[in-house]
């Protein structure tokens, strides 16, 4: 099974074209099935695998209070890696066709408050003249006009950025490319950035470490939940929480929903659409307060 893995892994990469983030994912959860496989019942082999062992370690994992969310992506990378095998002939009849996955509690994305955002954003760049500060405020603030993920943002360079009509192309997920447009003033942030890069050997990626070369995920990471713990006391302050404030703001800002989609590069609809609650929560809100029937 070791063997096999491998070789999915590597039809992710090179077939499939997902990023090493995800293939790793994906290879997480196979490891952790065959070890479960393993000490459970002390055999590995692809052809002996029925159903009834994988909904054993489903059950194995509910009751170590692994979350249901955990547990669907799990069953996903499964039911991926097994039509795999599946269609390179490695078995011929597929187990994960009699599993159901759990169900999933509806959970709201959280979010930063409009006027926290802006707070934080209020800044003047021409005042700044060291790489690292502006940089870091560069990326909260692309993080969150742009609503980009945070490996989309590391990735991008110098020659993604159009300062003539003022857009980025965007390189998502499975290779899908996306122009997304920002305004002018944050391309004058952008130009004053590149003017204060003064390494000796630079890599041509848009940020850069202090050592010039590309950002990682942990740095991106810290740098975001420094920043947004200075106006917000949520005890979410990832990069993605910026993600989530881009499209809610959009939402209640009225904006179509399809287009909310391209800007986030969602590949249908249904992952976008989690967003209108959020937009229908708010009002309720303000049903509540505002209309004088409301609490009757």
């Amino acid at each position: 099974m070791k063997t096999l893995i491998h070789k999915f892994s590597e039809y992710l990469r090179y077939e499939k074209r997902y990023s090493d983030h995800t293939v790793l994912s994906y290879s997480t959860d196979l490891d952790a099935f065959r070890n479960f496989l393993l000490i459970q019942y002390q055999f590995e082999a692809i052809q002996s695998i029925k159903h009834t062992h994988i909904r054993s370690w489903i059950v194995a994992m509910m009751q170590r209070k692994v979350s249901a969310k955990s547990i669907n992506r799990k069953i996903s990378t499964l039911k991926s890696f097994f039509k795999y095998l599946k269609k390179t002939k490695e078995i011929s009849t597929n187990p994960t066709l009699k599993i159901v996955a759990p169900k999933v509690g509806k959970r709201l994305p959280e979010y930063v408050q409009e006027d926290r955002i802006s707070k934080l954003l209020d800044y003047n760049h021409q005042e700044i003249e060291d790489y690292a500060p502006l940089r870091n405020l560069l990326i909260v603030e692309m993080l969150y006009l742009t609503g980009m993920r945070r490996s989309e943002l590391i990735h991008l360079k110098w020659s993604d950025v159009d300062m003539v009509n003022f857009e980025i192309k965007v390189l998502g997920k499975g290779n899908k490319e996306r122009i997304i447009p920002i305004n002018p003033i944050f391309f004058e942030k952008l130009a004053k950035l590149k003017s204060l890069e003064k390494f000796e050997e630079k890599d041509s990626f848009l940020f850069l470490t202090d050592k010039g070369k590309k950002m990682y995920d942990k740095l991106v990471y810290n740098l975001v939940k420094t920043s947004l713990a200075t106006v917000s006391s949520a005890k979410k302050k990832s990069p993605h929480i910026l993600r989530h404030s881009f499209a809610t703001h959009l939402t209640n800002n009225g904006a179509e929903l399809n287009a909310v989609k391209d800007l986030l590069g969602h590949a249908n609809l249904a992952a976008t659409q989690i967003y209108t609650h959020n937009s229908i929560e708010r009002l309720k809100e303000v049903y509540r307060k505002a209309h004088p029937k409301a609490k009757a």
